[in-house]
């Protein structure tokens, strides 16, 4: 069945980019029928399905996605002991993460318990390193120190749980002293042994930098917040700012010509650093630069235009789901109706893209630029149904005028 034909699945209004909410639960009915991933992490295993259910459940008060809600965090509890990455979207950071928002609307201690057990557990695996702490080489967002240091933030706030802030600290210590100093500020590997320089989100400077300045909003330790703001003032000396925008290149040293506009390279992923240094220092200028990010992308020619940085991908990690998440943050930050419209052009785009599978819908598409050939329908959070789900929700929230409850441990907003 071509892709096209999913929109005579929906209601008509749908086509017409306004029920997204009808849209969302065909995701699930495909979500249904599918054998989800043996892998429990929040990347592309079941956390991250669990996520679609319990947005489903929030939003409508669907008792039969509140049973497969708790299924789902049954198996996570049941698997975490098993988990050997700590990563934010690779490993068990992700999992306590997804079981913490689960407790929270269920209020079933059995997953609070089990939360709690992975913040111990990150915090035992932590070995001494650069005058703090580590969990391996990597510095990142997805699977090393600066997610897994966000996780501990969030758990220390959700959770009560002061000790987990100060394991996040010796991390954030850890950090600093692995920085390299730049022309105009500072930069960071994603581990020792990779051979390009990343300075995006997901990977990169923006990220570490993120968890920095996270950091030091929760703990008000100057050391921090100069840290991140050296990190910020690396990567605008490298942006490309023509024509009011801020956009970096993919990496160094043969990568400059190669820009990527999703959630783990691009300006929607590295805006979140400049918006959260507006939060915590109060300086416009930050606001500056996080709408100029939010120009970057309105002015691709997306997503009618397919590019090298935006290819055939609508999910939350490279495509159109992320860019409208991002472009609704916009909306509601600035009150400026074209971000929302912005939104609702990619969605639009996005619904087409969809395919019909019985009485639900998929998205087939290309998880990696290098390889466009690869392509399938996938269940999970960054690259799959669940994350487009939680997406037509949001958007559905917004028309109806309601903020959305899920707020992800490497989100400002």
């Amino acid at each position: 069945m071509r892709r096209t034909s999913a929109l005579l699945l929906l209601a008509p209004s749908l086509a017409m980019g306004s029920d997204y909410q009808t849209a969302a639960r065909k995701a699930g009915k495909w979500l249904d029928a599918q054998k989800l991933a043996d892998s429990p992490n929040l990347y592309s295993g079941t956390s991250g399905v669990a996520l679609y259910y319990l947005e489903l459940y929030r939003a409508t008060g669907d008792k039969a996605a509140l049973t497969k809600l708790e299924s789902i965090g049954d198996s996570l509890l049941a698997g975490a002991k098993s988990e050997k990455s700590q990563g934010l979207y690779s490993g068990s950071a992700g999992v306590g993460f997804v079981l913490t928002e689960i407790w929270k609307s269920t209020k079933q201690n059995r997953f609070r318990d089990g939360a709690v057990a992975i913040v111990d557990g990150i915090r035992a695996t932590a070995q001494p390193a650069n005058g703090g702490v580590a969990w391996g080489d990597s510095t990142d967002i997805i699977s090393g120190v600066s997610g897994i240091g966000l996780y501990l933030l969030y758990a220390a706030r959700e959770l009560n749980l002061p000790a987990a802030k100060e394991t996040a600290a010796q991390a954030g210590t850890a950090l600093i002293a692995r920085g390299k100093k730049t022309e105009h500020g500072i930069e960071w590997p994603m581990d020792s042994k990779f051979p390009r320089m990343m300075p995006n989100f997901s990977h990169g400077t923006a990220g570490v930098a993120y968890f920095l300045a996270t950091l030091y909003q929760d703990t008000k330790r100057k050391e921090f917040l100069d840290a991140s703001l050296a990190g910020a003032r690396h990567l605008l000396s490298i942006a490309d700012k023509e024509n009011d925008r801020c956009e970096i290149y993919h990496h160094t040293p043969d990568g400059l010509d190669l820009y990527y506009l999703g959630w783990c390279h691009g300006p929607t992923g590295t805006a979140r650093l400049f918006y959260q240094l507006y939060k915590t220092t109060n300086d416009k200028e930050w606001l500056t630069w996080f709408a100029r990010s939010g120009n970057t992308l309105m002015n691709a020619g997306i997503p009618e235009k397919e590019t090298p940085g935006f290819w055939n991908n609508v999910g939350q990690c490279c495509g159109s789901a992320g860019v409208g998440e991002f472009s609704l943050a916009l909306y509601r930050i600035t009150k400026d109706k074209k971000y929302l419209d912005f939104a609702k052009r990619l969605t639009a785009n996005l619904l087409t893209r969809a395919t019909a599978d019985g009485d639900g819908l998929k998205w087939i598409h290309a998880e990696h630029r290098v390889q466009p050939a690869n392509v399938q329908a996938q269940t999970g959070y960054m690259q799959g149904a669940a994350g487009i789900g939680v997406w037509l929700l949001r958007l559905d929230e917004a028309e109806r005028g309601k903020p959305s409850a899920l707020r992800f441990p490497d989100s400002p907003y």
